[in-house]
């Protein structure tokens, strides 16, 4: 089996059902605009009864890092538990259609359907997305591939893997493994509202590792601060590189010798969904550090892949990212 990949991706394997819709029926639908909920049974059949489905898109967000990652022309292997039923099915089969090794053992019969996420995005671009993480939330120290971890250069853990008691045990088996193995460990913070149900258990996690992703809100939730600025060194203090995405504004890159850059967004003509930009913003800048080329480039990188997936539905690249970033002369 070949395990030879340059970083290794840990999260849910989910299904998007994404549906163009208002901030009214947001709204009336009892959801906070902007946000992640959790969602089961009844609930989630509640919220697909009020959707207009426009696409069915395989996600999750280290998945999406993951795919990301692969149209880069990086070598990336993803982590993530799904049924052996009709969405698993599709789920492992676009994820390998993208250039991602995935062989994660499927749950057993009986356990929980493959995880789905309902997306209603707005006419602003924003998406307010409700989860059933499903299989996702099986996920154990025995379906880690720890060969693949050991000999990766990066670790990549999403942050919804982290305050569950199914999914947490897995996180600290994999970064034990990847600080012995010498592998360097990136972690995202994954939602504003994540941040503020598992604080604490997110920060245990971000005290471990090497490269930090987060968003304003996430970074200013995880710090406990107001003000930006503070809230930055605040968490270079727990973390040796720190990458913050600001949407239109662009991201600051900060590291805890006191260093920080700004790197403006990458145009974007029309903006048609956020979903998946910061997933695609971290693999970018992952290729950037596998490659070696410093975390400005790194970022320029992040930009750009943000920018192709914003401007269509769906969290995974349509172009080639590896074309765009060699006429962008990203590619060092």
């Amino acid at each position: 089996m070949d395990t030879d990949s340059s970083v290794v991706a840990l999260g849910h394997a989910i299904v998007d059902v994404l549906a163009m819709t208002d901030d009214r029926t947001v709204r009336d639908l009892g959801l906070e605009k902007g946000t992640m909920a959790l969602v089961e049974g009844a609930r989630a059949e509640q919220l697909y009864a009020a959707m207009t489905p426009e696409a069915h898109v395989s996600g999750g967000s280290a998945a999406n890092t993951a795919a990301c990652l692969a149209s880069l022309g990086g070598s990336v292997r993803f982590v993530g538990k799904v049924a052996a039923d009709d969405l698993g099915r599709v789920f492992t089969d676009d994820i390998r259609a993208a250039g991602v090794l995935y062989d994660t053992p499927h749950a057993r019969d009986g356990s929980p359907a493959t995880g789905s996420c309902l997306v209603f995005v707005t006419p602003d671009a924003e998406k307010t997305m409700c989860t059933n993480l499903g299989a996702g939330a099986t996920l154990a120290p025995e379906d880690l591939h720890l060969e693949a971890i050991e000999t990766a250069q990066v670790l990549y853990i999403e942050g919804y893997l982290v305050g569950p008691e199914g999914t947490t045990p897995a996180v600290e088996e994999a970064i034990a493994v990847a600080r012995r193995a010498g592998t360097g460990v990136a972690f995202s913070a994954s939602d504003p509202g994540w941040v503020a149900f598992q604080r604490h258990a997110l920060l245990d996690v971000v005290d471990q590792v090497d490269i930090l992703f987060a968003n304003e809100p996430e970074t200013l939730g995880l710090s406990g601060l107001d003000d930006l600025d503070s809230a930055v060194k605040a968490m270079t203090e727990r973390v040796p590189l720190v990458a913050v995405t600001l949407g239109s504004a662009g991201c600051v890159i900060a590291d805890r010798q006191g260093g920080r850059t700004r790197v403006p967004a990458a145009p974007v003509r029309h903006v048609v969904d956020s979903t998946g930009a910061g997933d695609s913003f971290a693999a970018g800048f992952l290729f950037g550090v596998v490659h070696d080329l410093g975390p400005e480039a790194s970022a320029q990188l992040g930009a750009l892949a943000a920018s192709e997936i914003v401007s269509h539905l769906g969290a995974r690249p349509i172009a080639d990212l590896r074309q765009l970033a060699a006429a962008a002369g990203l590619l060092g």
